[in-house]
């Protein structure tokens, strides 16, 4: 095949491409630019290829100003001299932290009730309910009737981090806090026994208190 025909066939199929890129709009109002070299799109249908230039005076002037004074350059500065004086555009970690949201999920943690008691009842819908089998519950009877664990174990390096056991919860025990520093050297640091998890919720019952007060209205 010769390259004239090549070059004819090639620019066949660059005709066709260009009228087969349309794509479907629901409501479409505007008319089609008629000075557009491509045919235009029929009814229900958007021109979505790169229009031809405008000849127009306005369109002429604005193409005329972007070259010569460089209009977008001056735009592109503005917007970025915006940026710096309005708030710097990181922090400092870990001297300076960003917020958090009250439905963040972090290091988990076991809650006490005011009066200190434990609130874990052992029901054990937290460890039924985890998807990577990381709890481990063992219960026992007291004296007074209460039942209560003698076992909360949580291997950290199974946890997803779903929520589920939060979520499964009926007494707001294990929540998962805002804590997420607590990388380790070892794995045996990351297997959570129940004093591990209760010394966690001593530490960060204000934060938890706080985030389910404001996240109540959404559970």
């Amino acid at each position: 095949m010769s390259l004239a025909k090549i070059f004819s066939v090639s620019s066949r199929v660059r005709a066709s491409g260009a009228c087969g890129m349309l794509s479907r709009q629901a409501n479409f109002s505007s008319k089609p630019d008629t000075e557009q070299v491509y045919p235009t799109a029929d009814a229900g249908y958007k021109y979505v290829n790169l229009d031809d230039p405008r000849m127009t005076m306005k369109a002429l002037s604005d193409r005329a100003a972007q070259t010569m004074f460089w209009t977008e350059l001056a735009r592109g500065f503005a917007v970025t001299l915006s940026h710096i004086f309005k708030e710097p555009a990181t922090i400092n970690y870990p001297f300076e932290k960003g917020p958090l949201s009250p439905r963040f999920r972090g290091e988990h943690a076991l809650r006490r009730y005011p009066s200190g008691e434990e609130r874990c009842i052992a029901c054990k819908l937290c460890e039924a309910i985890c998807p990577a089998q990381a709890i481990t519950i063992e219960a026992e009877e007291r004296k007074d009737g209460s039942r209560r664990t003698t076992r909360y174990d949580i291997d950290m390096t199974k946890c997803i981090y779903c929520g589920f056991c939060q979520e499964a919860c009926p007494v707001d025990a294990i929540v998962e806090g805002p804590n997420f520093e607590f990388s380790t050297e070892t794995h045996e640091e990351l297997l959570y026994n129940k004093e591990k998890l209760l010394s966690n919720g001593d530490k960060w019952e204000s934060e938890i208190a706080t985030n389910i007060k404001a996240d109540h209205l959404y559970r």
